[in-house]
C-alpha cells in the first residue's frame, strides 16, 4: 500500500525512506539551537524536522514531578534543578513551534511536531497545519487518545516502542475504526540507546506481513549502520534524533546523530534504495560489455573446410561473439564450411 504522507511524499515499503530529524527537545529551549538545528537538518539532507509539543500539565502527572522521574542524568547531582523546571525550560511554545515551521517553509523542508494532549493535536492540525500526526510510543495504547487523533484525517506515523503485537493491532484497529486508514507503521525501541541484540529489525518484516500499511523504523541506537540497515528491510521512514552537539545537556543528545551521521543516513538510505533495485533478475550489463566478458569456441589448431569438428579441436576464449560455450552441441560432429586458422573465433556459418 502507498501512502501520500505529504503534498510532495509518497511511502510505501521499500521507496527512497522519508527521513524525519527527530529535534525533541534538542533545541534545550533556545530557539537560537532549534534554529540551526533545522538549517543543519535540511543540509543534511533530512525531509522534515519533527518537534514535540508538550508542557508541564501535558505530559506528566504530580507523582513524576514530586519523585522527580526522568531526570536527565545531567542534572541528577544539581540540587537547584527539579523535573517541572527542566519540563518547563525545554518545552516549546505555540508561538515558537509556529516560527519554527514558518523558517521550515521558507527553506524547503517538512516541519511537525508530535502532540501529548488532544488540545496539542488542535494546535499542530489547524495551526501548525502538519502534513501528518506522529504518535509516539508511549501513546500506542492510549486508544482514546488513537482515536481523536484519527478523526483528525490526516496520515498517521506511529512508533510501537513499549508494545507487544496486541497492542499494536489493537492500536491499528482503533484509528481503523475511526475512518482512518492513513498508516505508517514504526518499529522502535523504546530504551536510548538499545543493545544491538535488542533492536530486531526483523521486526519490520513481520510488520511488513501483518500489515498493509508502509512501515518504517524509529531509531534509539548509537551511530548510523542500524537504520541504514532498516532501509535495507525496506524501511519506509527513517526517524533518527538530531543534535548540534552530542555533549550538550539533555535527554537525547548523546543517543541522537550529528550533522556528520545524519547525512550519512540521508545519502546512504537513498542510495541503497537505489540499489535495492528490482525482485526480478535480469542482466544490467549491454550486449558490448557482455561480448567482451564473456568466452567464444575458437579452434585449436588449423582446420580445413570440410573436415569434422571434434571435442579436442575446440577451446574457449574472449570474447564472447562467436559461438557459444552452451552452443557447442551445434559445432561437434559437423564439418568446416570454410578453412579456420589455429585460435579462430568460430561463428555460427562455419557449421
Amino acid at each position: 500500500m502507498k501512502l501520500q504522507l505529504t503534498d510532495k511524499k509518497e511511502v510505501f515499503n521499500y521507496c527512497k525512506p522519508y527521513v524525519i530529524a527527530e529535534l525533541g527537545s534538542n533545541h534545550n529551549g533556545d530557539m537560537d539551537i532549534a534554529k540551526k538545528m533545522i538549517q543543519q537538518a535540511k543540509g543534511a539532507g533530512a525531509d522534515c524536522v519533527k518537534f514535540q509539543s508538550w508542557n508541564v500539565d501535558s505530559i506528566f502527572s504530580k507523582k513524576v514531578y514530586d519523585e522527580n522521574y526522568f531526570l536527565a542524568d545531567d542534572y541528577r547531582d544539581r540540587k537547584d534543578y527539579t523535573l517541572a523546571k527542566i519540563v518547563e525550560e525545554y518545552s516549546i511554545s505555540e508561538n515558537q513551534l509556529l516560527e519554527m515551521k514558518k523558517l521550515a517553509n521558507e527553506i524547503g523542508i517538512d516541519c511537525t511536531s508530535t502532540p501529548f494532549s488532544k488540545n496539542e493535536v488542535d494546535f499542530v492540525v489547524q495551526k501548525m497545519k502538519t502534513p501528518y500526526i506522529k504518535v509516539a510510543s508511549m501513546d500506542l495504547n492510549n486508544y482514546p487518545f488513537l482515536e481523536y487523533i484519527a478523526k483528525q484525517n490526516l496520515p498517521i506515523v506511529i512508533s510501537t516502542g513499549l508494545s507487544n503485537l496486541d497492542e499494536i493491532d489493537t492500536a491499528i484497529q482503533t484509528i481503523e475504526n475511526a475512518g482512518n486508514n492513513q498508516i505508517c507503521i514504526l518499529h522502535c525501541i523504546s530504551i536510548y540507546p538499545p543493545d544491538d541484540r535488542q533492536v530486531n529489525l526483523r521486526n519490520i518484516q513481520t510488520l511488513q506481513q501483518l500489515y498493509p500499511y508502509p512501515i518504517g523504523f524509529s531509531d534509539h541506537t548509537i551511530g548510523t549502520s542500524i537504520p541504514l540497515a532498516a532501509v535495507t528491510l525496506g524501511a519506509s521512514v527513517i526517524e533518527k534524533h538530531f543534535t548540534l552537539d552530542k555533549s550538550m545537556s539533555g535527554w537525547d543528545h548523546k543517543v541522537s546523530a550529528n550533522f556528520d551521521e545524519l547525512t550519512e543516513i540521508c545519502s546512504q538510505s537513498k542510495r541503497i534504495s537505489d540499489a535495492l533495485g528490482t525482485t526480478r533478475i535480469s542482466a544490467q550489463e549491454n550486449k558490448e560489455k557482455k561480448d567482451a566478458f564473456r568466452r567464444s569456441i575458437v579452434s585449436t589448431r588449423n582446420i580445413k573446410k570440410g573436415e569434422v569438428f571434434t571435442i579436442d579441436d575446440i577451446d574457449f576464449k574472449r570474447p564472447g561473439e562467436g559461438l557459444s560455450p552452451g552452443e557447442l552441441k551445434y559445432l561437434i560432429g559437423k564439418p568446416a564450411r570454410r578453412d579456420i586458422e589455429k585460435d579462430a573465433i568460430i561463428y555460427l556459418e562455419d557449421i
